[in-house]
């Protein structure tokens, strides 16, 4: 997404070029190459990451209630060549260790303590993300009969609106987000437009990688956080247009 839109720069700079209005076409060439450099040398996706993820760099102390929930959001799945098996995305796996570290806390509270895993086929692997998931948390110690699976969301908004669904029916005292810290932000917009409050947990922390040359890695980190900014403004727009159901107030769900 990044690397297309210095493309689209430099092919729009090339055009002007040809059609004879060089000096702003020169201008425009110049402009896209210190953009690409600002993305793919770093300053650009570390600015955006930091926006997106400084609010969760701590972790907060959990006060255990009688009830507990921990909403954990799926990464993908990946069907593997010739094995055939579907397993997480290499993305979802800091997510379920935050996980099982958190439910191993609960449970030594001796509380009602239960995950609610979403995620559905977004991918078409042949098995929902929330299935896969839950698997490996049972296999991880995780008491299965504490796992509920949300397996029909597609997006992080049908998480929000589908988890919401089950979580009214459980009145939780304590409700813990899981995800990837840039995911965070977009992912509590949601939920509170659902009247879910969450206390957010981020599993991991990217971050670009400053350098005197382009590199891939920063591009890929660019696009991860333009996605969330996207969502975000998609988000408002929405709500502006009247194309979001109604916003509900936390405790009128």
């Amino acid at each position: 997404m990044a690397f297309i839109a210095c493309l689209f720069l430099f092919v729009i700079a090339s055009l002007l070029v040809l059609f004879n209005w060089r000096r702003t076409g020169v201008v425009l060439y110049a402009t896209s190459i210190i953009f690409f450099l600002a993305l793919a040398c770093g300053p650009i996706p570390l600015w955006l990451l930091d926006k997106l993820q400084s609010p969760y760099a701590s972790k907060p102390v959990i006060e255990w209630g009688a009830r507990n929930v921990i909403v954990l959001l799926g990464a993908g799945t990946e069907k593997v060549p010739h094995a055939g098996q579907v397993e997480p995305r290499i993305f979802s796996h800091s997510r379920l260790i935050e996980t099982i570290g958190l439910y191993t806390e609960c449970r030594k509270t001796e509380a009602d303590c239960k995950i609610i895993i979403s995620g559905g086929d977004a991918f078409k692997n042949g098995a929902p993300e929330a299935l896969i998931y839950q698997d490996e948390l049972v296999r991880a110690g995780v008491d299965s009969a504490n796992v509920i699976a949300e397996a029909d969301s597609m997006n992080t908004w049908q998480n929000a609106q589908f988890s919401s669904a089950i979580l009214q029916k459980y009145n939780a005292d304590n409700i813990l987000l899981v995800s990837s810290g840039l995911h965070l932000h977009r992912s509590m917009l949601y939920f509170e437009h659902f009247g879910v409050k969450v206390s957010p947990i981020r599993s991991d922390y990217l971050g670009a990688l400053p350098s005197l040359l382009p590199s891939s890695f920063n591009l890929a980190a660019a696009d991860f956080a333009i996605h969330e900014y996207i969502g975000i403004i998609r988000y408002y727009l929405y709500n502006a247009f009247g194309k979001n159901p109604a916003r509900v107030l936390p405790g009128e769900a």
